[in-house]
């Protein structure tokens, strides 16, 4: 769907869009230019899998938000909900490789995107969508961020929608004692809850996936899939519990591999896949994206995903 399109969004994601400098060679001072921010990677990666899908952010006028812009039009996501802030930045990171895996350095503070208010929203896109997808990074970044997430979750259980919540950690953007206040809150707002395990043990003090899962459904968590990175995923309900195994593949960089899983899960749940298969989807995805650098770049399509899933049937039968 160009952005011209007059047909609405079925999946809103809002939050932060950022463009990524990635270090490809670990050994030399050589980057690779890309695009990056959780929730823009999610869109993205719900319109490669043929979703109609929709961004709500705030964006510098700057060279970066041209970037981005041309990215959205490309990629086929609606950006009628993106303002441009004259006075502010679009914000940047950058990815290094190490030993102990990537690591991100950002340059965010004061972002277009961290000046978002609940007045500015597009209310009447989120109003319309099916499932309106955002992140604890959403809620991180400023107050008045934070502000404009709930009351875009409001607004979208109202109109009849659905609510997916990636919590996202990330403690270099608030103190742990705020972010579990608020995340733990938002839980409860939504209809879907997509925690990492690492996240999930940061913020429950617990371990154990199953003591995990006790305390999202203690939060008034609806669903909950538990993403556990390589080994794959749990999808639960207060009453069920499955795992789906993780898939073999040679991984050369994680960034946004959950954020391709939470875009290719809601275009499944979009197009009415049951829970359990579209988890299955979303975890192939992301394991793709794990082959390539960067957080978009390497995001599949649906073509590559279902031959993907076809050849791993194959091979167990």
């Amino acid at each position: 769907m160009a952005a011209s399109d007059p047909v609405s969004p079925d999946i809103v994601s809002l939050g932060e869009p950022m463009v990524e400098f990635n270090q490809i060679d670990p050994s030399a001072p050589s980057f690779l230019q890309g695009f990056g921010g959780d929730t823009s990677n999610a869109a993205i990666a719900a319109a490669r899998q043929g979703a109609r899908v929709g961004y709500v952010t705030r964006i510098g006028a700057d060279t970066f938000g041209d970037l981005l812009l041309d990215l959205w039009a490309r990629e086929n996501v609606d950006t009628q909900g993106v303002a441009r802030d004259p006075t502010a930045h679009t914000a940047v990171y950058f990815v290094t490789h190490g030993p102990n895996g990537h690591a991100f350095s950002y340059l965010r503070a004061g972002s277009a995107a961290s000046r978002m208010t609940p007045q500015e929203l597009p209310l009447n896109l989120i109003r319309q969508c099916k499932w309106l997808h955002v992140s604890g990074i959403s809620q991180a970044i400023s107050a008045s961020a934070c502000d404009s997430v709930f009351t875009a979750i409001r607004t979208a259980r109202e109109a009849g929608a659905r609510v997916s919540f990636d919590s996202n950690l990330r403690l270099r953007l608030w103190p742990l004692d705020r972010a579990r206040a608020v995340i733990r809150e938002t839980v409860g707002m939504s209809d879907l809850f997509l925690p990492s395990i690492d996240d999930a043990r940061e913020l429950s003090g617990l371990s154990d996936p199953d003591a995990i899962l006790d305390w999202c459904f203690e939060a008034d968590a609806r669903a909950v899939v538990l993403k556990l990175g390589s080994e794959g995923a749990i999808h639960a309900t207060p009453q069920t519990r499955e795992r789906i195994a993780g898939n073999r593949v040679r991984a050369v960089d994680a960034t946004g591999a959950g954020d391709c899983f939470a875009g290719a899960l809601l275009a499944r749940l979009v197009a009415g896949d049951p829970l359990a298969e579209a988890v299955r989807y979303a975890n192939a995805a992301a394991a793709l994206t794990t082959t390539g650098f960067g957080a978009v770049a390497p995001i599949p399509t649906a073509e590559r995903v279902r031959s993907f899933l076809a050849q791993a049937q194959g091979a167990s039968t």
